[in-house]
């Protein structure tokens, strides 16, 4: 069955996977984290694959969650789709990953780039984590990621904060390798890829699994966290405030709102 949310492209061994959603920024909906756990598992299962790269129709990268489907989610909704199956496949993807930030990253944007091995980052490309503006938590495992890969100041002011951080601060605190034109960002990271292919995909695949080896114990706990609070926000006062706020094109008010965030003596890891 083809992928309606995605284009793909596999060429000497490099598999290009474009998010395909323009007219929403290719923000995710049900359809788009089923398909693309679905080219990973593909991707993962069929030996001319050898390493694979993620990027954005033209126009963005990905503008996150579609808040749609946050606010009513949508009939077929349920266990074995949607984002927590995405995220499973995703920590296990034992191939080299690289991706190619075209455009805007927003949410799952930046989550996505902490389980990449490689990412490029073009030019006039923004990056925002807006979980604490929507009423909810960070997800994919980022409490844990992304103080590993930046520290923890840099995670918590990008958190706290939810501010825009632009191509050359990405690189900067370290959530992508190299920032380049548009029109050298594909292109360099073709090349990349290309390299990485011609090597032994047995020898890629156990240094791959060798590195998530390194903190998947940790990945999983955080998850596991993740998903009991952010199903504790979905629905919340602060939640709904957020979603009415961004459909009705104005500022949230939070005054008077209950936070409604009582945790267990010890707090959420407990």
């Amino acid at each position: 069955m083809a992928r309606t949310t995605l284009l793909e492209d596999l060429a000497g061994g490099v598999l290009t996977v474009t998010l395909d959603r323009p007219r929403q920024r290719n923000a995710f909906n049900l359809q788009m984290w089923d398909d693309l756990r679905d080219a990973l598992r593909d991707a993962q299962e069929t030996d001319a694959v050898h390493a694979v790269i993620v990027t954005g129709a033209p126009g963005a990268f990905t503008a996150g969650q579609d808040l749609g489907e946050m606010s009513k989610p949508p009939a077929g909704a349920g266990p074995g789709r949607g984002f927590g199956p995405f995220i499973d496949r995703l920590t296990r993807f034992d191939k080299p990953l690289l991706a190619a930030v075209n455009g805007v990253g927003v949410g799952i944007g930046v989550t996505l780039l902490l389980h990449c091995d490689i990412v490029y980052i073009a030019e006039g490309a923004r990056l925002r984590a807006p979980f604490v503006t929507l009423g909810v938590v960070p997800e994919a495992g980022s409490t844990f990621l992304l103080p590993s890969v930046i520290g923890w100041q840099r995670a918590a002011e990008l958190l706290f904060t939810a501010e825009w951080i632009d191509a050359r601060r990405a690189v900067e605190i370290g959530l992508a390798s190299r920032v380049l034109s548009p029109a050298e960002l594909l292109p360099a990271i073709r090349e990349r890829a290309a390299l990485i292919a011609s090597h032994p995909l047995g020898s890629l695949r156990h240094t791959k699994r060798l590195l998530l080896a390194t903190r998947s114990d940790a990945v999983r706990a955080a998850l596991d966290r993740e998903h009991r609070v952010f199903a504790q926000r979905i629905g919340s006062p602060e939640n709904r405030e957020a979603l009415r706020a961004f459909f009705e094109k104005r500022a949230p008010s939070f005054t008077g709102i209950s936070p409604d965030d009582r945790a267990p003596h010890g707090g959420e890891g407990s």
